[in-house]
């Protein structure tokens, strides 16, 4: 697995962790991206690995893109392309894809912790977009908290760009959990072992929840029939 500046990851127990490191903010550029991208997929290929932990050293979780690095000559449309590819990738995988909050998860921070399975913050921290605050509609941000959210919630933090503290975040369902900050990798890997649970079913079985989330009721109950059907058909096979 390559390594790339910013980016840290160590396993233990079954458990990828993946931790942004560009201090101050772990603020998110094009390289980063990719090589988030890389590292899931890999993760995602790898049979030592049972389930994969997006979080930030110290006490930020991800202020979002690099805005600086724009303003500096960065190409707006590589920025946008990346962030589109790696938000797109989460929902692809076969293994639980888990967000430890360990601190503010802000503007696409706060679409990266939307896009887990489940999402556990640390008391404090403020989760949210902010861009409507200086002028700009998070038009790429916005649509993993549409995923999650209810749309009069998620409208709520888009239009105004106000976040949410993380009991508030928790209220509305932007997280699972919140906690102490001492317990935060505790409780990520309590709920890694229960969603492992599964076996081998995990890895069809979670792809498919996210396909029959963008279907109507009715597409969505044909698709998960011709699931069901092929999934024991391929055990009846072996």
């Amino acid at each position: 697995m390559t390594t790339y500046p910013g980016l840290l990851r160590e396993v233990d127990d079954g458990l990828l962790w993946l931790r942004l490191d560009r201090q101050p903010r772990h603020l998110l550029e094009p390289g980063l991206m990719r090589a988030l991208v890389a590292s899931l997929t890999d993760a995602d290929a790898d049979a030592t690995v049972s389930a994969i932990v997006l979080t930030g050293t110290g006490a930020v979780f991800c202020g979002g893109l690099d805005v600086e690095a724009l303003r500096a000559g960065g190409d707006p449309v590589e920025f946008a392309r990346e962030l589109v590819a790696l938000l797109r990738i989460i929902p692809k995988l076969g293994k639980p894809v888990l967000g430890a909050v360990n601190g503010d998860a802000l503007a696409s921070g706060f679409s990266l912790a939307c896009a887990c399975d489940y999402t556990v913050a640390v008391e404090g921290s403020k989760l949210g977009t902010y861009e409507a605050s200086i002028g700009i509609w998070p038009m790429i941000a916005q649509v993993p908290p549409l995923q999650r959210l209810l749309p009069r919630h998620a409208l709520q933090n888009v239009m105004t760009g106000v976040p949410f503290d993380a009991a508030e975040a928790q209220r509305i369902g932007a997280v699972n959990a919140v906690v102490a900050a001492g317990e935060l990798a505790a409780t990520i890997g309590r709920f890694a072992a229960l969603a492992t649970g599964s076996g081998s079913a995990l890895a069809a079985g979670r792809r498919t929840f996210y396909q029959l989330l963008d279907l109507s009721y009715d597409a969505a109950l044909d698709a998960a029939l011709d699931e069901f059907t092929q999934m024991f058909a391929g055990a009846s096979a072996s």
